[in-house]
């Protein structure tokens, strides 16, 4: 081996005994051998079938119950419940990722900006009047908070709130589950950055009516079917919105998403 390469390599850490009973467990969950509503066997049996200790046990069950794949309480003779993957616990996985370090801002805006042109796009050719109904209830909620001259940061949040589940009924008429589930988490994950941005424009009435016109375009481009208006609309607005705000090195990515279509 070169003398450079004597760092390519780390001691492995020994894998807990309760890592290994949770991976078998949500192995079998995942798999569909143990649908929703299901229950594991009692402690006692899962003790005697992986040949563990009770304390393994229990902190296998805590990894998968923190995971949202059981429901578990000490002592119950009828064993953990299991609740399975659903679009709760799979949004707040996505969610805590778009909120780490390990996303920038710039790229956080980027992946809406995929995420919002593509789902615009496939709602205009998929939606049903249901869907149509939904958008249209978040912009009059948003008509209703901008006419609202004092209403202060609680107006400001509800505004911000309505905008996200706007683009998230966008997002589930496309008819895509995993799209609507990231709609989700980044939509929950910039709320913040949505509110700070009408809280330090100088009139944030105005800024709030703009969005309002915006959101009015989106609608129309959708409900007439033009997929590929909806989609740029999603992006330059975007690309208007938060260019300002996000890191300088990321602004010319930014640029270019909206370019490149």
């Amino acid at each position: 081996m070169a003398a450079d390469d004597t760092d390519l390599f780390r001691p492995v850490a020994p894998v807990r005994a309760y890592q290994r009973v949770a991976e078998q467990i949500e192995e079998r969950i995942l798999g569909g051998d143990l649908p929703p509503g299901s229950r594991l066997p009692a402690e006692r049996e899962l003790v005697n079938r992986f040949g563990v200790g009770r304390s393994t046990v229990r902190e296998a069950l805590r990894v998968l119950q923190s995971a949202g794949l059981i429901r578990s309480r000490p002592g119950d003779p009828l064993g953990a419940e299991v609740l399975g993957v659903s679009p709760d616990n799979l949004s707040q996985a996505l969610g805590r990722l778009t909120r780490s370090s390990v996303a920038s801002l710039g790229e956080l805006v980027q992946f809406r900006m995929v995420l919002d042109a593509e789902s615009n796009r496939l709602a205009a050719r998929l939606h049903g009047a249901d869907d149509l109904a939904r958008m249209r209830e978040q912009i009059t909620r948003m008509e209703a908070l901008s006419a609202k001259r004092d209403g202060g940061p609680a107006a400001l949040h509800a505004f911000s709130e309505a905008d996200a589940l706007f683009h998230r009924a966008i997002a589930e008429a496309s008819g895509n589950s995993l799209l609507g589930l990231c709609a989700r988490a980044v939509h929950e994950a910039v709320v913040e950055v949505i509110e700070k941005k009408i809280a330090g424009v100088a009139d944030s009435t105005a800024w709030m009516e703009r969005s309002i016109a915006h959101h009015r375009e989106v609608l129309a481009a959708i409900t007439a079917g033009d997929g590929p208006l909806a989609a740029r609309l999603g992006r330059t607005a975007l690309h208007e919105y938060y260019a300002g705000h996000v890191e300088p090195e990321t602004r010319e990515m930014l640029a270019a998403s909206v370019e490149d279509h």
